[in-house]
């Protein structure tokens, strides 16, 4: 695809955004995402704790306090604290499906937004969905457990790969940047599986590769801005009490959303400029107007 049919692709895109109501949908998504963050996060951190790494738990909620608000990253360390840590063996014994199900109504949503971008109807039953959410938590999680193990690794390895070879120093300044890099590949291979299994069309796997791309880069993006926000501007909790930290949460899980639906909109606008692109496995619908969404 040439540069100028990209930058067409892109125009669309922000037309399909105001189109689609992406600005709502992320807003709707916000609230399955606050209802499916907490399980996920929970059996992430449980199955985490089992991983051959030095103080997984606790690197990895420093980890997660660089991309969530400060207010609400607290709310999360105690939360995950509180369950996680004492009951770790009870949690994953009894625990769970009710935990899986619970974080895989997140991404139910999410299968119903992205057909909305992609402008096709849901037809598959929901004994075919439910399973494809619940096998999307654990391809994402997989995912996104190794982007962390890769950060908290990154570090010790650089250094033992510097001392068993005897590099200079630039390996020393190089290997922070190149092993977040691969942690965000792990990211962005997160998002594509997120593109490629969840909405209602067939498409090729690598083709959902610039969304994702983009959909990261935004999220990332997003996130440092409000943190900036939050901790220049505005305070939550003063205008909600404690309720503050969960607003904080949910406006960071509104913006993820957008992302998400932006990378979305751009995939399915360079789909319909290609030959290959991704064929509806359902009449497609000419305009959207519902933004309601079931988990």
């Amino acid at each position: 695809m040439r540069i100028r049919e990209f930058g067409q692709a892109i125009s669309r895109t922000y037309e399909d955004i105001g189109r689609n109501h992406t600005l709502q949908m992320a807003a709707a998504l916000s609230y399955y995402f606050v209802m499916s963050l907490f399980p996920a996060l929970i059996f992430l951190s449980a199955v985490a704790t089992y991983l051959p790494l030095p103080d997984v738990f606790n690197q990895s909620l420093n980890l997660m306090a660089r991309f969530v608000p400060g207010d609400s990253m607290g709310l999360v360390r105690k939360v995950l604290s509180d369950v996680v840590t004492p009951n770790r063996g009870a949690f994953l014994s009894f625990g769970f499906l009710g935990t899986l199900w619970a974080a895989s109504g997140g991404f139910s949503a999410a299968m119903e937004a992205l057909n909305v971008a992609y402008d096709v109807e849901e037809t598959r039953p929901f004994w075919k969905t439910r399973p494809l959410a619940i096998g999307l938590t654990f391809v994402i999680g997989f995912f996104l457990l190794m982007a962390l193990g890769v950060m908290i690794v990154g570090p010790r390895f650089g250094e033992w790969m510097a001392g068993r070879l005897h590099l200079s120093q630039v390996w020393v300044w190089v290997w922070p940047y190149i092993h977040w890099t691969i942690s965000v590949v792990f990211t962005i291979l997160a998002v594509e599986a997120l593109y490629f299994i969840a909405p209602n069309v067939k498409q090729r796997f690598w083709a959902t590769l610039p969304g994702a791309v983009v959909a990261v880069s935004c999220w990332i993006g997003l996130s440092y801005l409000l943190g900036i926000y939050f901790r220049s501007f505005a305070n939550f909790n003063k205008t909600y009490g404690t309720l503050g930290a969960a607003v904080a949460l949910m406006v960071w899980l509104y913006w993820t959303g957008f992302a998400m639906l932006v990378g979305a909109e751009l995939n399915a606008e360079l789909a319909k400029r290609t030959k290959k692109g991704p064929v509806p496995q359902a009449p497609e619908t000419s305009s959207v107007t519902s933004i309601g969404l079931s988990a």
